[in-house]
């Protein structure tokens, strides 16, 4: 079992930046790949970024490319996304979310779930 927790979030303007991290406890974080994912109002979950357990390999969602980076320092149990250049359209719960096996974009291969944090982007 992993549970996790995220902050971060906030109200930022359009072009700013934010730094989400999602702290880890229980079973050992770095034999996780973890992900990132996002849910607008009204709209499905979906993938934002991902990481290897080592965090050699990372993964990103098109919407998302040359704007956020993904990445985890498992000595800290901890995973981050900087999002930078942010867009309206970034408005969304941000989700982090790990998985025992190797990435998925499919918010339903993800084992465990933090509870949210919110990111909202102001024109």
């Amino acid at each position: 079992q992993v549970q996790l927790v995220e902050s971060g979030g906030g109200l930022v303007q359009a072009g700013g930046s934010l730094r989400l991290s999602c702290a880890a406890s229980g079973r050992t974080f770095s034999s996780y790949t973890m992900g990132w994912f996002r849910q607008a109002p009204g709209k499905e979950r979906e993938f934002v970024a991902a990481i290897s357990w080592i965090g050699s390999t990372t993964y990103y969602a098109d919407s998302v490319k040359g704007r956020f980076t993904i990445s985890r320092d498992n000595a800290k149990n901890t995973l981050y996304l900087q999002m930078n250049s942010m867009k309206p359209e970034d408005t969304a719960v941000y989700f982090c979310a790990a998985r025992g096996s190797r990435y998925s974009t499919l918010y339903g291969q993800y084992d465990y779930w933090g509870q949210g944090t919110q990111v909202t982007v102001s024109s």
